[in-house]
């Protein structure tokens, strides 16, 4: 519930709000599994909705895709609302856009490899420092060539021109492994086989169009399913670190509004973090230090605040934690450190209360009206207005056909890149090989002919000179005896006649 740039969290005697002037002050909801974070982001999500604020979060359970249909009131709920003191509430239904990077329970998500990018990219192959190098020699031949890195059929493409020039790009970009450059290709076998494929292509997937607004000037909510897309971590973590970076490249400076652009939910967020190196760990801190001034907030779910390193967790100024198990003494470290991370509130044995806190409470804390966090206090999670648990098949495809991203997003294209221009490359050298070598092969045939004509004129020249010396010496040979003989045998007929 939203009024007034205000976002109902919930309370008990007291009503705890985010205000909406303060959402791009980024945010932390924790706890234990089964304790409420998915109703707290559901709340909030309804809550930025209603404020005209559109919202992105990945569904990673599938509970939340319910929040098309409104919630069937029931005497929990009316409890609840009695508790909290809400008077004014009513059940609704929330405008929801399905998105899917697999392409199966929403609009497909896509986008290039060129925007991705050699860092991301990097990481989601799991590439080592040598090839990683390689796959920026690779990106840069591109950039030089002019060709275009679309999908994943155009980075194979280029690996291949990277081998076959490896000679030559070790001396104008570094060494060149063709070792490497094999590893990578089975691991664009691997990507493959986890659906990237899928996700790199086009058309690729417009920011503007995750920062909308219904008819009644409500934020859409933007929906990732992510039941399948979970079973690829390094996939679903990637893409929305990419998203990520790419609202805090492509959005100019807003500064201070009194509502945010977006409001960015990341779901899981350990995964975000787990095995990142720390250069990765610096971008992303500065990339959540900076984008509140484009005017977006990012909220992190997660089970523990450990979870979050503590550079990025010093930028999160609202704070939303329900019970914290402490069952290991590591378990007892972290909540010890999460009951440190609140503004004290003498009433409240914050480290005690962590721990007894019953599903759908929580401990928050957020920023008031200069900016400063407010001390915790202990709250009820209000309802929401939005059913809780999962959309049917009919409820989503009713959605999905009423959406205008259908129209644009699901059908794919594949355009004119890098794939098809080297092809059209080799083809053409092929074919240039092909009649060079019919031209050579015509050439030999032509030499072998006149070499066997001058042969066959050599041996007839040599048989011509015989022929002519039998002859002189035939003639020779008239001139001597026979000649006389034959001259003296006509003469003595002549005169026999005679």
């Amino acid at each position: 519930m939203s009024e007034s740039g205000h976002v109902l969290v919930g309370g008990a005697g007291k009503k705890v709000h985010i205000l909406t002037k303060q959402a791009n002050r980024h945010g932390l909801i924790t706890g234990a599994t089964g304790t409420g974070k998915t109703v707290t982001l559901q709340i909030l999500a309804e809550g930025f909705s209603e404020a005209g604020v559109p919202v992105f979060f990945a569904d990673v359970k599938g509970d939340l895709s319910g929040m098309c249909q409104a919630i069937e009131m029931n005497k929990h709920v009316q409890k609840r609302l009695d508790v909290i003191g809400i008077d004014d509430y009513a059940p609704k239904a929330f405008p929801l856009v399905f998105w899917d990077l697999l392409g199966k329970l929403g609009h497909p998500v896509r986008t290039t490899i060129s925007e991705m990018g050699p860092i991301l990219l990097a990481r989601l192959m799991d590439l080592n420092e040598t090839q990683e190098g390689v796959l920026n020699i690779a990106f840069r031949l591109a950039d030089d060539e002019g060709l275009a890195l679309l999908d994943l059929k155009d980075l194979r493409a280029m690996l291949q021109l990277v081998a076959e020039k490896s000679n030559e790009l070790t001396a104008t970009y570094g060494n060149v492994s063709k070792a490497s450059v094999g590893a990578m290709a089975r691991r664009l076998l691997v990507l493959e086989e986890q659906g990237a494929d899928l996700f790199f292509g086009e058309p690729a997937l417009e920011l503007s169009d995750l920062m909308r607004k219904d008819t009644d000037g409500r934020g859409l909510i933007n929906v990732l399913a992510s039941q399948e897309l979970m079973m690829r971590p390094k996939l679903y973590a990637t893409f929305l670190l990419w998203l990520l970076a790419e609202l805090f490249e492509d959005l100019p400076e807003a500064g201070d509004l009194d509502r945010p652009k977006l409001v960015f939910f990341f779901d899981e967020a350990h995964l975000l973090f787990k095995d990142a190196p720390d250069s990765l760990i610096d971008q992303i801190e500065q990339v959540v230090r900076l984008i509140r001034s484009k005017a977006v907030g990012v909220y992190f779910v997660t089970q523990n605040p450990g979870d979050v390193p503590d550079a990025v967790l010093g930028q999160l100024g609202h704070r939303v934690t329900h019970a914290l198990r402490a069952y290991t003494p590591r378990d007892r470290k972290a909540v010890k450190a999460a009951a440190q991370t609140f503004r004290q509130n003498p009433d409240l044995d914050t480290e005690q209360i962590i721990s007894e806190l019953g599903v759908g409470e929580a401990l928050v804390s957020v920023l008031d009206e200069k900016g400063v966090p407010t001390i915790v206090e202990r709250v009820l999670v209000r309802p929401p207005a939005s059913r809780i648990g999962p959309a049917t098949d009919q409820e989503r495809q009713a959605v999905m056909d009423a959406s205008q991203m259908g129209r644009k997003y699901d059908r794919g294209v594949d355009r004119t890149s890098a794939f098809e221009m080297l092809k059209r490359r080799r083809d053409q050298a092929e074919r240039l090989a092909e009649r060079e070598a019919k031209r050579e092969a015509r050439r030999q045939q032509q030499e072998q002919r006149t070499t066997s004509r001058s042969r066959k004129t050599s041996s007839r020249s040599r048989r011509q000179s015989s022929g002519e010396a039998f002859v002189k010496s035939a003639a020779r040979t008239l001139g001597t005896s026979l000649g006389r003989q034959l001259a003296r045998g006509l003469l003595g007929a002549i005169k026999r006649a005679f």
